[in-house]
């Protein structure tokens, strides 16, 4: 008969030693593969007035025009989180679980916090608040992108590719999340966009691309994704709703 191995600490840790090993190890096989298949450095651009033309292009591809008269978008954002966001007051109502902030994007210390309809006063108030504004820059981006290229604190620039078509990189040297990311956004035949690459903070590689070519013409006239793919991983942009003059 079989003598039974006694469960000393030394084989515990051997032990759980080999669990990380068995769970870690294809993740980090996987990870170098796509790290190696996929990693770009960042492109230099050309810093010339040819990259705002460019820019301008896209904006009229995407009426621009109709966007900025549209005061509010309502969305869902991967089946997790729901906006209404009043857009010509700066003020968005947002939804994950059992939880609502009414968001005042000036103002940060002007929201408030709800569980369950129950107003939130406590310490837990200002950590959901931080996460409501985090939600609400990440899943607002993959929604009005394109027409964030002339905020505030942003450089744009001419990145032009092995087959000689022409990119328009945009950096974010202030505001978001995570102000310095950089994405590049390539165009079809029409200036309109049908893809952009990443570089940034949140993303351990770099150069990784979405797209951007499942296009709705909202009631307002604004044109607004519905789908973005990103490798095998799908995102997806539910229940828009336009309106202007609230």
């Amino acid at each position: 008969m079989r003598k039974k191995k006694k469960l000393t600490v030394k084989r515990i840790l051997k032990i759980i030693a080999g669990i990380i090993v068995f769970f870690t190890l294809p993740t980090l096989l996987l990870y170098g593969f796509v790290y190696f298949k996929y990693n770009e450095e960042l492109p230099q651009g050309e810093n010339t007035p040819q990259a705002d033309i460019l820019a301008n292009k896209m904006l009229t591809a995407l009426n621009f025009e109709a966007y900025k008269a549209t005061d509010y978008i309502e969305w869902t954002f991967k089946k997790r989180h729901h906006y209404k966001w009043n857009k010509a007051k700066n003020i968005c109502e947002v939804y994950w679980k059992n939880y609502k902030v009414n968001l005042d994007l000036n103002n940060k210390f002007n929201s408030k916090v709800f569980k369950n309809e129950t107003p939130i006063t406590s310490q837990d108030k200002n950590e959901l608040i931080e996460k409501a504004i985090t939600y609400f820059n990440n899943d607002s981006f993959w929604l009005v992108a394109p027409y964030k290229v002339f905020d505030n604190g942003t450089t744009r620039s001419i990145v032009t590719k092995e087959n000689n078509e022409k990119a328009l990189l945009v950096t974010y040297n202030s505001g978001g999340s995570t102000p310095g990311d950089s994405y590049l956004w390539h165009l079809d035949e029409e200036h309109k966009p049908k893809s952009f690459q990443m570089w940034v903070d949140i993303l351990p590689i770099g150069g990784l691309k979405a797209t951007w070519n499942d296009w709705k013409t909202t009631k307002t006239g604004a044109q607004l994704p519905t789908f973005h793919k990103m490798m095998v991983l799908g995102i997806e942009i539910e229940d828009i709703i336009t309106k202007q003059s609230l």
